[in-house]
């Protein structure tokens, strides 16, 4: 077996691992639990909630499903160093766009942006599996991250106009399994499409999931909620969040950038210099994309603010846990994917507990405290790991799978507690921008503290003690986000009643 192949393997394992976790944790939500729901969803609102998650798979799944093919696009495209434009097109794109697909949202509703989002996708999928060159196909690639953009925030987004907050918990479940899945399944799922039907395959199994998603959703969204157009639409505002987020993500993206001693420091500039601009802009205008209002609610503004350096922390030490594992273990690359099943775990398990737990205890300003706290115990034993190679092999591993698990569940924790609390005590008037800030702090961070790692990693000597203090670093600075974390006074716990609940439920799907 090759290496990619025990690698998509241990993925592929992994992801079966995901969904039977899923299933498990539904079977306790219904059987076990019996809890009846918070209210009495609208007939239309199923299918159009499992086009939500339709939509969101597949923008998810683009991160990661083209990395086993990019060989085989390279030899038949001739790319050569250009082919890291394939994963880093999409990106740039998901990211940037972001802010822009929020505030479209409030402006004319989810399931305009949805419909519009899912055909962008769709029109980018099927462009990139015709592209003749490396240059269209980066193109095109960049067009379905504006695509996935949308079906991200709009999944996200529309949870809170569609549930309450007791039915919200029980939803979220699937978006993290969502996002846990398309992680898992994305390298081997590209790597048997491309190896069975060739790397255009790859992209035009997207195109009958954007009709089926079109086909569930349209009529269970959520239409326009006022007379707001697009005139006024702040264009400026939209150019500057452009310049300032590409930065931090080129930055984060491409090692050769971050480590230029000229570059990097430019980039970086530019972006602190348009961000400066972009509040004062904001500040003054009529209709801003991101209304700084949002940061007046307490709950709000410390929950962005903790995503932001969760982001930095736990998605921004991915490419350095591996290090640690083979540091510490002396194992090999394919043995190490299979301990990292320990990180999915950590993630599902709690997911599903989070499930059921708060549905007794729906404060979710605690749960994201212990979700910070399991980060800080989760990432300071992964940074032991290389120091502990001379310790007994049990020992080691008993702390490497122990690390993974605990990062795993902080990364869960804090994704859900975060998100169900900036849902609850988001302006109604602003509430895509809300969630969409919420989501750009969370994928920002995780580009930062790539960056910012991958320095550190550079400029200290000696591999062993830079991987011990790039996890080191991030579990200090996890511990730092308890002091600015969300309180319990800042989170006021709704109580909605089945009757205006229901209402809401059908005002929300009304055309």
């Amino acid at each position: 077996m090759t290496r990619s192949a025990a690698l998509g393997f241990d993925e592929f394992t992994g992801a079966v691992y995901a969904i039977r976790m899923l299933i498990y944790a539904n079977r306790i939500d219904w059987s076990v639990m019996n809890a009846p729901r918070s209210l009495t969803v609208a007939p239309r609102v199923e299918p159009a909630f499992f086009a939500l998650l339709l939509g969101m798979l597949l923008a998810q799944l683009d991160m990661s499903i083209v990395v086993a093919a990019l060989p085989r696009i390279s030899d038949d495209l001739r790319a050569g160093p250009a082919i890291a434009g394939v994963t880093a097109a999409y990106l740039l794109t998901v990211t940037v766009t972001t802010p822009i697909a929020g505030k479209l949202g409030d402006v004319l509703g989810r399931r305009v942006v949805f419909v519009a989002s899912v055909v962008v996708f769709g029109a980018g999928s099927l462009a990139c599996a015709v592209a003749p060159s490396m240059l269209f196909l980066v193109a095109a690639r960049a067009l379905q991250g504006i695509g996935g953009a949308g079906l991200v925030i709009t999944a996200v987004s529309t949870l809170g106009l569609l549930f309450d907050q007791a039915e919200l918990i029980r939803r979220q479940i699937w978006l993290t399994a969502v996002t846990a899945i398309a992680a898992l399944a994305g390298p081997p799922a590209g790597g048997f499409l491309s190896g069975f039907a060739g790397w255009p395959a790859i992209f035009l199994v997207n195109v009958p999931v954007c009709v089926l998603a079109l086909a569930l959703g349209y009529h269970g969204l959520p239409g326009r909620s006022g007379t707001a157009g697009l005139r006024g639409f702040d264009l400026a505002g939209a150019a500057l969040v452009l310049v300032a987020t590409s930065c931090v993500v080129v930055l984060g993206s491409f090692e050769a950038v971050a480590g230029n001693a000229v570059g990097a420091p430019m980039i970086l500039v530019l972006a602190a210099v348009t961000t400066i601009v972009f509040v004062r802009r904001e500040r003054r205008a009529a209709d801003p994309l991101i209304a700084l209002t949002i940061f007046a609610v307490p709950g709000l503004a410390r929950s962005i603010a903790v995503t932001g350096i969760g982001g930095i922390a736990l998605f921004g030490t991915f490419t350095f846990v591996p290090l640690a594992l083979i540091a510490g273990t002396g194992y090999d690359v394919a043995t190490v994917s299979t301990l990292l099943v320990a990180l999915t775990a950590g993630q599902l398990v709690v997911t599903a507990t989070f499930a059921i737990v708060a549905r007794t205890f729906p404060r979710m300003a605690p749960w994201g405290r212990l979700g910070l706290v399991l980060g800080v115990v989760g990432l300071g034993l992964l940074a032991v790991l290389p120091l502990a190679g001379a310790a007994p092999t049990f020992f080691v591993l008993s702390v490497a799978v122990a690390g993974l698990a605990l990062s795993g569940a902080a990364l869960g924790l804090l994704m859900q507690a975060y998100t169900l609390l900036g849902i609850s005590v988001a302006p109604p008037a602003h509430f895509g921008s809300a969630m969409a800030t919420l989501t750009l702090a969370r994928q920002l961070g995780g580009s930062i503290g790539a960056a910012a790692f991958g320095w550190l990693l550079i400029t200290i000597s000696g591999s062993t003690v830079a991987i011990t203090a790039v996890l080191g670093v991030a579990a200090i600075l996890l511990a730092g986000g308890l002091g600015i974390a969300p309180r319990r006074q800042d989170e006021p716990l709704a109580k909605v009643s089945r009757r205006t609940a229901s209402s809401r439920s059908r005002q929300s799907t009304e055309p």
